[in-house]
């Protein structure tokens, strides 16, 4: 089930975009009047600079969530970790702040989370208890894709109510597939926000444990889908549940049983919980939201803009050019 108790709010995916409004017909605007822009515009851009610049990038290895697992972080990617990884999402990208923060995010080496194609592996755990995997290979993907995206169109209301575009759910960009060996599970899926283009991917993995799941969810656009494909056993390699946790270490005697399998992971936990939240009321709430920064077009903005990325990636946060 997606990492996201009942009571939060709806988060969405989305592709990474940077808005710079300086189109041709405001740039003909005479300087006097472009120099009256709003220069909270600028102390805005100012404060979301600072705060990429103060990302404390990691690699090798890492504990997550005290020893539950480890990652191993090689030199094509970095990682931010909890506190960050908050930043991202909530300060930078607009998430409504949630309960519990993610474990941390995954991005490639070379881009930072304003890089128009930046696109990150967001990680979280779930502790629902040991999800049996018997009903993996009954599972009709296509039935339960329609009965997704029923649930997507009926919770647009609400997602609209709270300010967040309306979702549509186009189909799988990838099927589900279910590594039984490994007790690994993943699939994308093609999404398409109000007013936004692209789409946008959502590709999941999800590995099982012993009290648990790790959920990780590679955000990107849907034009990014090969890329993350080839990535993806890479990333599966990088992180594993430890010695004590793993899927093999279910003890029944002791150890509580999710009540829900494989389908309700791929519904995104609504099947999960529908008795208790109502039908689909926590579809898609483990995803992360739209990172849209809309920038005036001045030219103190543009300047600043530019110069900023020309400073290089650093440990401190620094960003490349993208």
């Amino acid at each position: 089930m997606d990492h996201q108790a009942p009571g939060h709010k709806h988060v969405i995916t989305m592709k990474a975009k940077i808005i710079i409004l300086l189109g041709a017909g405001f740039l003909a605007v005479p300087g006097s009047v472009r120099a009256q822009a709003d220069t909270n515009q600028v102390e805005h851009l100012k404060q979301v600079i600072q705060l990429v610049q103060n990302l404390k990038y990691q690699s090798g290895e890492i504990n997550l969530r005290g020893g539950l697992a480890k990652l191993t972080v090689p030199k094509e990617f970095k990682f931010l970790g909890p506190d960050d990884a908050e930043t991202v999402l909530v300060k930078l990208w607009g998430n409504p702040p949630r309960d519990e923060k993610p474990l941390g995010l995954l991005m490639p080496a070379g881009l930072t989370p304003l890089s128009s194609n930046c696109w990150v592996v967001t990680m979280a755990y779930n502790e629902d208890g040991y999800v049996k995997d018997n009903d993996a290979s009954k599972i009709n993907y296509d039935d339960l894709l329609k009965q997704m995206q029923a649930g997507i169109a009926q919770n647009n209301k609400t997602r609209q109510e709270q300010g967040y575009p309306a979702i549509t759910l186009v189909g799988w960009a990838a099927p589900p597939h279910y590594d039984a060996a490994a007790h690994k599970l993943y699939w994308a899926k093609q999404l398409k926000f109000e007013g936004e283009e692209p789409d946008t991917l959502n590709y999941s993995i999800r590995m099982l444990g012993r009290k648990g799941v790790l959920e990780l969810n590679a955000i990107a656009g849907i034009g990014q889908l090969a890329e993350i494909d080839r990535q993806t056993p890479q990333i599966l390699g990088m992180v594993d549940f430890k010695e004590g946790s793993r899927y093999a270490d279910f003890d029944p005697k002791v150890d509580k049983v999710a009540t829900y399998g494989i389908a309700a992971l791929v519904a995104g936990g609504a099947l999960a919980v529908a008795a208790k939240a109502g039908f689909f009321k926590l579809l898609f709430v483990g995803l992360v939201a739209a990172k849209k920064f809309v920038i005036i077009g001045v030219i103190a903005v543009v300047a600043m803009f530019k110069k900023f990325f020309k400073r290089g990636d650093s440990s401190s946060g620094g960003p490349t050019s993208s």
